[in-house]
């Protein structure tokens, strides 16, 4: 089974909203997330999520150089649309995941090919309260927001994890990777 990798920024107090004031936005964090999502075979988004990164398929070469190969990386990328409500643009190099979520995505993992990513807030919570996440890798930035919406609010049960690896950026900005915890 390939594994399924969830990455998010996330602020000190675990707020998760992009548009927060205080959240960097820097070359090195693109470069970073542009080079997770070579590493993948396609990315597994909800509506809302998936709604927010079309921005990258409208942005044209007047985008700033250091966002240049995180747009490229994204439109590269295979993306998986979870949603009853919405088709996905074809020309996007996107498709729908019909069904289930958890069921969708698990049978999605049992098919043969490199590693999956999952994007957003809802989605991922309810993947990992399945225990579908193979590994976490939360972008923690030096800023205490003070308002959600908050990292995996809703899990009903604790995950443990394990950290596996840290990041440092000259941002300040770190990314920790986890994997859960057998128990």
């Amino acid at each position: 089974m390939r594994p399924l990798r969830y990455s998010i920024n996330v602020s000190l107090d675990g707020c998760v909203d992009h548009a927060a004031d205080g959240f960097l936005a820097d070359a090195e964090l693109h470069d970073h997330a542009a080079a997770g999502l070579a590493e993948v075979d396609g990315i597994v988004l909800g509506r809302t999520t998936y709604e927010l990164m079309e921005f990258w398929k409208a942005a044209g070469p007047d985008l700033p150089a250091d966002l240049l190969p995180f747009a490229a990386a994204m439109n590269a990328t295979k993306k998986y649309l979870v949603s009853s409500t919405r088709t996905p643009d074809a020309d996007w190099n996107s498709v729908t995941l019909a069904g289930e979520p958890v069921a969708a995505v698990r049978a999605l993992k049992e098919q043969p090919g490199r590693a999956l990513a999952v994007g957003g807030v809802r989605l991922p919570t309810t993947l990992a309260a399945a225990g579908l996440i193979d590994e976490f890798e939360f972008v923690v930035h030096p800023v205490i927001v003070g308002h959600g919406p908050y990292l995996v609010d809703g899990l009903t049960r604790a995950l443990p994890l394990t950290r596996v690896g840290v990041t440092e950026f000259a941002s300040g900005v770190r990314a920790e990777r986890f994997v859960p915890r057998v128990r």
